[in-house]
């Protein structure tokens, strides 16, 4: 399976006695974000199922994901996501992994650091650790293929959203 961790875009500032939860996207977090897209579909990036954190900025982020995606798959919420990753998110990843779709669109998660850098330390390297050390700025998206199980999948692509901004000019 191709699996795209995106951490989401460039969310209002917290309030000092704010919802975290409920931090919206600014404008100019959905204005970059929107040519993060244009650069990942010059790049013939396709998705499949979409997994999300059910907080604000992360689903606002997937949201901005639906030109890259196929209108049949799935697009769905887990708390998983806002939290370490354990077995079950990576139950769900392979769920998502058998799916037909599977085999020809990536599918996509959606969240937060440091639960993804941990993501990304647990499928590459077999422990959530592993992952600390990966700076992923809001909009990026890093590219992973394999099992997915604690340590089957490979880092293929790490890419910053200057990068795939560049992409959509």
């Amino acid at each position: 399976m191709q699996l795209l961790v995106i951490r989401h875009a460039i969310a209002a500032d917290p309030a000092p006695e704010g919802d975290d939860a409920s931090r919206p996207l600014t404008r100019k977090g959905i204005r970059r974000f929107r040519l993060c897209v244009r650069g990942m579909s010059r790049l013939d990036m396709r998705l499949g199922a979409v997994l999300h954190s059910p907080w604000t900025r992360a689903a606002a982020t997937a949201e901005l994901l639906r030109p890259l995606r196929d209108r049949d798959a799935p697009h769905l919420a887990t708390s998983l996501l806002c939290q370490s990753p354990g077995p079950e998110l990576l139950a769900q990843l392979a769920e998502l992994g058998a799916l037909p779709e599977a085999a020809r669109l990536a599918a996509a998660v959606v969240g937060h650091e440091p639960f993804l850098g941990e993501l990304i330390g647990l499928l590459t390297a077999g422990t959530a650790s592993a992952g600390e050390g990966l700076e992923l700025k809001k909009g990026s998206v890093t590219v992973l293929r394999g099992s997915a199980v604690a340590g089957g999948m490979t880092l293929c692509a790490l890419l910053p959203p200057r990068a795939l901004r560049e992409l959509a000019r």
